[in-house]
């Protein structure tokens, strides 16, 4: 279902809580959010209401969720100025050009661990929805 993107400093401030396999249908939301905006490459669940940590991305026009992602190395660090479909202004920050990624994929009913490096610009969304995810404001 698409859901309307949250604005609340507040609420977009928390740290969200840990993602299970029930919380398949907010997955769903996330893609079904995504597909229905034109220039959305990144979505947390905390964007559309949801305090769990899941994030959605694009990548070669399909969209990809990661169930309690974890940075465990950067590495190529640089500064750079994002926006963000919740605030409505830009914020410099720095990011890794390179990112390994431990999270959880949902397969069949199951969460199962997984680890992955995202490199450019998907490990620039990938950073920018975990920091979500960690009650940053970007």
């Amino acid at each position: 279902m698409i859901k309307e993107i949250v604005h609340d400093q507040i609420l977009l401030s928390q740290v969200a809580e840990p993602a299970t396999a029930e919380d398949a249908a907010v997955a769903q939301d996330l893609i079904d959010t995504m597909n229905s905006l034109e220039d959305c490459a990144c979505l947390a669940a905390n964007q559309i209401g949801v305090n769990k940590a899941i994030v959605a991305y694009e990548q070669k026009g399909h969209v990809f969720v990661l169930y309690n992602p974890k940075i465990m190395a950067g590495m190529k660090p640089f500064k750079t100025m994002e926006g963000c479909l919740s605030l409505e202004t830009t914020s410099n920050v720095k990011r890794f050009q390179t990112v390994r990624v431990a999270f959880q994929e949902l397969v069949g009913d199951q969460l199962v661990p997984r680890t992955r490096t995202f490199q450019d610009w998907t490990a620039q969304c990938v950073q920018h929805g975990i920091d979500h995810c960690q009650g940053k404001l970007v």
